[in-house]
């Protein structure tokens, strides 16, 4: 039996390096294309992208970024830029993927969404509108493409260690951390085995879960 194919967009990013490390070694065969291979906010880069796959099992939107500022301040294109990233990137590779997973009637696609779009912290305007968009997108692809078994979930990571969050203050992480229960951040390698299990998953669709232990 041939190996699964999954894409993850972003791929330089370390969730999406743990991702792949997870499910390569859940067996399947992972492309992680870096922005450079795959500019998600350009609709024929995208085009071009997924015309050469005959089969994708598993897509994970991971592809994000953040230009954080107060909004009273924040460029337009600052704004444009952050939403079409985590926004219109996700619709568009969503909907090149979905047409090759609904000839094959299976598929499953995973966005990568954000405590920050239903509890924002002040600066991140662009960055959680583009987030919570994002939840109603997964809502309303799953109920589009459920008739084609495809499912569509979206995981909202938590607080991870990585580059994105590496500029963040001392202060604003205790402030963060102090909200957790269990009193520790979410890990890459955590969200990476969860990811994988979601995707081995066959009647979950339409669901957002966080993964972490804020209430």
């Amino acid at each position: 039996m041939s190996s699964q194919i999954a894409v993850i967009t972003g791929g330089l990013g370390d969730l999406a390096r743990g991702t792949k490390v997870a499910l390569e070694s859940a067996g399947y065969l992972v492309h992680a294309p870096s922005r450079q291979e795959l500019d998600v906010t350009d609709s024929d880069a995208v085009a071009t992208f997924f015309e050469s796959f005959d089969r994708i099992d598993l897509l994970v939107n991971n592809a994000g970024m953040t230009r954080d500022g107060l909004f009273a301040r924040q460029h337009p294109d600052d704004w444009n830029e952050v939403i079409d990233t985590n926004l219109k990137g996700t619709h568009l590779c969503s909907q090149a993927a979905s047409l090759i997973m609904m000839r094959q009637r299976n598929g499953h696609i995973i966005n990568i969404g954000s405590y920050s779009a239903d509890h924002p912290p002040a600066g991140q305007t662009a960055y959680a509108a583009a987030k919570a968009g994002l939840i109603g997108l997964t809502k309303s692809f799953a109920r589009e493409l459920g008739k084609r078994n495809l499912r569509i979930n979206c995981i909202l990571p938590g607080f991870l260690e990585t580059k994105m969050t590496a500029g963040i203050s001392g202060a604003a992480k205790d402030a963060a951390l102090r909200r957790h229960q269990l009193g520790r951040f979410n890990s890459i390698e955590e969200a990476a085995r969860f990811i994988t299990f979601l995707a081995s998953t066959e009647n979950i669709s339409g669901q957002i879960f966080q993964l972490d232990s804020r209430v």
